[in-house]
C-alpha cells in the first residue's frame, strides 16, 4: 500500500513536470568552483538560495538552501565509485577536513583513492570534447594535486562546511557557464545511456503494478531522513541471507520491478527534499502528501499548519486566526462535526497520506502509515485542536509544543518515548482516545514541576473529555471555570487554588520562600483527606492578615466549595481524578487572574 501510494504520487509529480529525466538525478548544490582556462581554482562561490522561513516563535529567519540541479545519475554503489561530473568534496579535492585542518592522508587512503577514481573516470568521459568550460575542467583534473592544496585559501574559508557541501563547476568570471549544463556533456551522457543489466536477470510479476517486468535487485537510497546515513538509507533491502527465500537473493525477495522502484524512491526523495512535506517528531520523521485533486498542495499546507503549528506559507498567528474562525463556524452551525473544512476550495475527497519513518543502522523503519480522505482527516485534526483548548482564547497546540510540555523544563536533552509520540499522532489522525500514558505523563510532570500552563491543562482536559465522549459519557470539564461542577476531585482542585490565593494575599505582595503549592500540591492531588485539614488550619492564620472585606469574600468561597463536597475529603484520587483536580485548580486560578485583570482595566 505504501509503495503503491508513492508510485501514485510519482504520477502526480509527472503531471506537474517535476519528474527527473531518465539517466539524471537531482542534487542540491551549495557552492560553485570557479575555474580559470588553465584549470586553476580562483574562487569558491556561495550558490545557495536564501529563503525567508517563518519560525515557531512567529519571527522570520533567512535560511540558506542548496540549489537543485540535474546531474548525470548519481551512483548508489557502496565503496569508492565516482560520478560523472562529481559533486562530493572528497572525490573532487582528495582532501579530508579534520580538527580544523585539511589533509590528503588517512589510514585507508580513501581520499587519495576517491580522487583518483574521480579523475580517471571524468578524464575518460570528456575525451574528445572541447568547449571553454570542458577545457578548464580537463586542466583541473590533470593539474590538481591534493597534497599541495591543504592550505588552499578558498577551501580553508569554507571550514567545516566543506564536509557536508556539494559542488558544481563554472568558468571563471562566468557563473552562468556551468559544466553540468554544457551541451556537449549532456549529449555524450545521453548517448552513453544504456539499460543496465542489473536487476534484469530476474523477471517476475511486480507486486506493485502486477505487470511482468525485470525485478529490482538493489533499491535506490532514500535521503533526507534525520538520523539516517548521510549517503542515504534504503526502505526495502535484504542484506542478510536469513531474509532470503525460494532461492532469491537481496531485493529479488520483494518482487518490486525496476520501474516501480525508481518511481517510489524518486517520489519519497522529492517529499523529503521539500520542507513543506515533512516534520520531525523527536526521532520520527512524518512525511505527508495528497493526491487526487487540483489543489493538493494547499491541502498539504493546511494540514501541516494545523498539526505542526505553522508551515512554509502560514505563520502561527495565522493558524490561531484560522482556528478561531473554524470554531466560530462550528458554534454558528455553519460547519458540522463530520465536515470541518477550512475553505470551500478544498476537496474533501482528496486522499491524504501520512508516513512515519525512523532510521536504524541498515534501513528505514516504517513506524506508521495512514491514508485518509481529506474531509475525514481535517475533521479529526480540528477536533484535536478543539479538545486541546482551555479558557476563552483560541491558541493552536502544535505537536512540538505538546511534546515539550512532557519534558522537564530543567532538562535540555530529555527524550520522549517515540512510541508515545506515535500513539498521540495515531489518536489525532483516527479521532480515537489519547493514550493513557499521555495523561499519566502529564499528571506526573505537573506534580513534579508544580507548574500547570494552558497547554498542559488543555491536554489533561482533552484526555479526560475525549475518553468520556467516545465512551458515551457526559463530558464534565468545560473550557472555563464551572461553578456547577460537583466532581469531588475538581472541587478539591478549586479549593487548593483558593487557599493558595489566600496565602498570596496575606503576604501582601511579598515574595514567599515556600508556598503551599511548593509543599503540598502533589500530595493534595493524590490524597486530599491527608492534606486539606492541615491546609484549612493554615488558611485561618492567613485570613487574620487580610482586610475584613477580603476575609469575608474568601470565607464565603471556601464555604461554597466545601459545601459541595460529600461531607469529607476523598481519601485517594486515581489518575483521571488527579487530572480533574488539576483542571479545577487551573481554572479557579485563572478565574482569579481574569478578575484581577478586569479590575485593573476598570481602575
Amino acid at each position: 500500500m505504501l509503495i503503491n501510494a508513492l508510485c501514485e504520487y510519482y504520477e502526480e509529480l509527472k503531471k506537474q513536470g517535476r519528474v527527473v529525466p531518465e539517466g539524471y538525478s537531482l542534487q542540491g548544490i551549495h557552492y560553485l568552483i570557479s575555474l580559470t582556462p588553465e584549470g586553476n581554482v580562483d574562487g569558491v562561490i556561495d550558490w545557495q538560495i536564501r529563503e525567508n522561513v517563518p519560525q515557531k516563535n512567529g519571527k522570520i529567519k533567512e535560511v540558506p538552501r542548496p540549489r537543485s540541479v540535474l546531474l548525470p545519475l548519481r551512483t548508489e554503489k557502496p565503496g569508492i565509485d565516482s560520478n560523472i561530473i562529481e559533486h562530493r568534496p572528497l572525490y573532487i579535492f582528495g582532501l579530508n577536513y579534520d580538527a580544523n585542518a585539511f589533509t590528503s592522508q588517512d589510514k585507508t587512503r580513501k581520499a587519495e583513492k576517491s580522487h583518483e577514481a574521480f579523475r580517471q573516470a571524468n578524464l575518460n568521459f570528456i575525451e574528445g570534447l572541447n568547449s571553454p568550460i570542458i577545457t578548464a575542467y580537463r586542466n583541473f583534473l590533470m593539474n590538481w594535486v591534493p597534497e599541495e592544496q591543504t592550505a588552499n585559501p578558498y577551501l580553508t574559508d569554507l571550514g567545516k562546511a566543506y564536509k557536508t557541501a556539494s559542488f558544481a563547476f563554472c568558468l571563471s568570471g562566468r557563473p552562468d557557464i556551468l559544466l553540468h549544463e554544457d551541451p556537449l556533456i549532456r549529449r555524450k551522457w545521453e548517448s552513453s545511456l544504456i539499460e543496465s543489466d542489473e536487476g534484469g536477470s530476474v523477471t517476475s510479476q511486480c507486486a506493485v503494478t502486477g505487470e511482468t517486468a525485470p525485478i529490482s535487485r538493489i533499491h535506490n537510497k532514500v535521503k533526507g531522513v534525520p538520523g539516517g546515513q548521510p549517503s542515504g538509507t534504503v526502505l526495502v533491502g535484504f542484506k542478510y541471507s536469513s531474509g532470503w527465500s525460494y532461492g532469491h537473493e537481496q531485493s529479488y525477495n520483494s518482487n518490486i520491478s525496476e520501474n516501480a522502484m525508481k518511481r517510489y524512491t524518486f517520489a519519497l526523495n522529492t517529499l523529503l527534499a521539500d520542507r513543506n512535506h515533512h516534520q520531525s517528531i523527536d526521532d520520527i520523521t512524518a512525511v505527508y502528501w495528497a493526491t487526487g485533486g487540483d489543489n493538493t498542495e494547499e491541502c498539504v499546507d493546511f494540514l501541516s499548519a494545523f498539526l505542526f503549528g505553522s508551515s512554509e506559507k502560514t505563520t502561527p498567528e495565522q493558524v490561531d486566526q484560522m482556528l478561531g474562525g473554524l470554531f466560530g463556524k462550528v458554534r454558528e452551525g455553519a460547519a458540522t462535526q463530520e465536515k470541518l473544512l477550512l475553505t470551500e476550495r478544498i476537496d474533501d475527497n482528496i486522499n491524504f497520506y501520512i508516513l512515519g519513518l525512523k532510521p536504524n543502522a541498515a534501513r528505514l523503519s516504517v513506524k506508521f502509515f495512514y491514508r485518509r480522505k481529506l474531509g475525514q482527516l481535517l475533521s479529526c485534526v480540528a477536533q484535536h485542536q478543539k479538545d486541546m483548548q482551555i479558557g476563552d482564547e483560541v491558541r493552536a497546540v502544535p505537536l512540538w509544543r505538546l511534546k515539550n510540555e512532557l519534558k522537564s523544563p530543567k532538562s535540555s536533552n530529555e527524550q520522549i518515548d517515540a512510541s508515545l509520540m506515535a500513539a498521540i499522532f495515531q489518536s489525532i489522525i483516527n479521532g480515537t482516545p489519547y493514550p493513557v500514558y499521555l495523561l499519566s505523563t502529564l499528571v506526573m510532570r505537573i506534580k513534579t514541576d508544580r507548574n500547570i500552563n494552558h497547554i498542559r491543562a488543555g491536554a489533561v482536559r482533552a484526555c479526560i473529555n475525549r475518553h468520556d465522549r467516545i465512551h458515551h459519557n457526559k463530558e464534565e470539564l468545560t473550557m472555563a471555570l464551572d461553578k456547577q461542577n460537583t466532581n469531588q476531585a475538581y472541587l478539591c482542585g478549586r479549593l487548593f487554588a483558593v487557599l493558595q490565593k489566600i496565602q498570596e494575599n496575606a503576604a501582601g505582595g511579598a515574595k514567599l520562600n515556600r508556598t503551599i503549592k511548593d509543599s503540598y500540591f502533589a500530595s493534595a492531588a493524590s490524597k486530599p483527606s491527608l492534606v486539606f485539614p492541615k491546609l484549612l488550619t493554615l488558611s485561618q492564620n492567613h485570613m487574620k492578615k487580610l482586610s475584613e472585606g477580603r476575609a469575608i469574600y474568601f470565607n464565603k468561597l471556601v464555604e461554597e466549595i466545601i459545601g459541595k463536597l460529600n461531607g469529607e475529603f476523598p481519601d485517594t484520587l486515581l489518575l483521571t481524578e488527579q487530572g480533574k483536580f488539576m483542571i479545577g485548580y487551573y481554572q479557579q486560578d485563572q478565574d482569579f487572574y481574569t478578575k484581577n485583570s478586569e479590575t485593573t482595566k476598570e481602575d
